[in-house]
């Protein structure tokens, strides 16, 4: 036998389920409470989302497509591409996956670019940041669903936490990046006009790191967005369960038009952020 020897087995395993046994046990309530409220955000947004009229919505993207794309064309296109997934008979789910995105990129926006910033400012918290960084991105996220499922039960809420770990990774990265990067010429010029450590963030870097940022935006949103289907193992409705029950039960046509919704959505988000991330460019 060419078995490892059990004598330096590290029992990292029990260690984390115990960790997570205490966990419960002490702060069980608060995130219920967290879990509660996160809930009644996610069902506000999947509220105004499933109130938006059909055609409201189809206009507005659009019109959207329209303005930022630059191209005429691009508007019907997109507007096309909408309609399409209500063609589908899948505009409900396909509304409430957009909630959760929304809500998942929301979240992420609001502690990821603070996180970012902080990065920036302080090489010793990039040091440490970036390890755990690599780990959020390279682990199976699959493996993201465990202590969500533990900590907040099935449903909405530990699956946008879920979505959040797999997805905030490339904003904190690239809003940490983009305000490296601007010249230490222009900083020094701003403090020389007497501005102090606030006045330079707000109204140096950030302004001039912003093509960078809304980079970051378009790649989390399209994480965000890839995470459905997984996310949708632990009761997350929306696109995502449709094609989890097309595999279970090997229906291929419910399957095709579900991921092809999917994709519609990913295309019209990507398309929208990037060539919002382009004019900031400019």
């Amino acid at each position: 036998m060419n078995d490892f020897p059990e004598i330096f087995r590290i029992p990292m395993a029990d260690w984390i389920d115990a960790a997570m046994g205490w966990l419960l046990s002490q702060w069980g309530e608060l995130f219920d409470t967290v879990g509660k409220g996160i809930l009644q955000f996610l069902l506000y947004l999947e509220n105004f989302f499933l109130w938006i009229p059909w055609y409201v919505l189809v206009v507005l993207i659009g019109l959207a497509a329209w303005r930022l794309m630059g191209r005429w064309w691009h508007g019907p296109l997109m507007a096309a591409l909408l309609v399409l997934i209500g063609t589908f008979g899948y505009w409900n789910l396909a509304m409430r996956t957009l909630a959760l995105v929304s809500g998942a990129v929301i979240l992420s926006l609001v502690l990821g670019i603070p996180l970012g910033i902080a990065m920036a400012r302080s090489n010793l918290l990039e040091s440490v940041t970036k390890p755990i960084l690599d780990g959020m991105q390279t682990m199976p996220s699959f493996v993201y669903l465990i202590p969500a499922l533990m900590l907040f039960g099935l449903g909405k809420v530990p699956a946008l936490f879920a979505t959040i770990i797999y997805a905030m990774p490339p904003v904190i990265r690239l809003t940490n990046v983009g305000i490296r990067e601007v010249p230490h010429s222009v900083i020094e010029a701003a403090e020389a006009f007497g501005s102090d450590s606030w006045q330079v963030l707000f109204n140096v870097q950030i302004p001039l790191a912003r093509p960078s940022i809304m980079v970051g935006i378009n790649q989390t949103t399209m994480m965000a967005l890839a995470m459905v289907v997984i996310a949708s193992m632990i009761g997350a409705r929306g696109l995502g369960m449709e094609v989890l029950l097309a595999i279970n039960r090997i229906e291929v046509g419910r399957g095709f038009e579900a991921g092809l919704s999917i994709v519609i959505l990913a295309i019209i988000i990507d398309r929208l952020t990037h060539a919002l991330a382009e004019r900031q460019k400019r």
